[in-house]
């Protein structure tokens, strides 16, 4: 079975920078995408970042340029860099992988509340 446990989100500063975890039970060289979502009250969750097992990245646009996806192959673990927070940024923020069957993962999400 796996699992995916997000880290890393708090409370910042509009302006100012996080960086989010994802660690996976099991070696990530399994999923052909890891990505980063985000939910906030009363809105959808959407797509924030993906990078691929070929290491191609995607962004939403209101995040590029801002934010920066990574992983760590040897570690089992991919981060999404935030900086340049805004108060819209404020949301609940999940992990997610997508197997070689299609089948998506889901972590238990992260807060990450941007205010002054």
């Amino acid at each position: 079975q796996v699992q995916l446990v997000e880290s890393g989100g708090g409370l910042v500063q509009p302006g100012g920078s996080l960086r989010l975890s994802c660690a996976a039970s099991g070696s990530i060289s399994r999923f052909n995408v890891m990505g980063w979502y985000r939910q906030a009250p009363g809105k959808q969750r959407e797509l924030v970042a993906a990078i691929t097992s070929g290491g191609s990245t995607n962004y939403a646009d209101s995040v590029k340029g801002r934010f920066t996806i990574s992983r760590d192959n040897a570690k089992n673990m991919w981060y999404l860099q935030l900086s340049s927070l805004k108060p819209e940024d404020t949301a609940v923020y999940y992990c997610n992988a997508l197997n070689i069957w299609n089948y998506q993962f889901w972590g238990q999400g992260t807060q990450v509340t941007v205010s002054s």
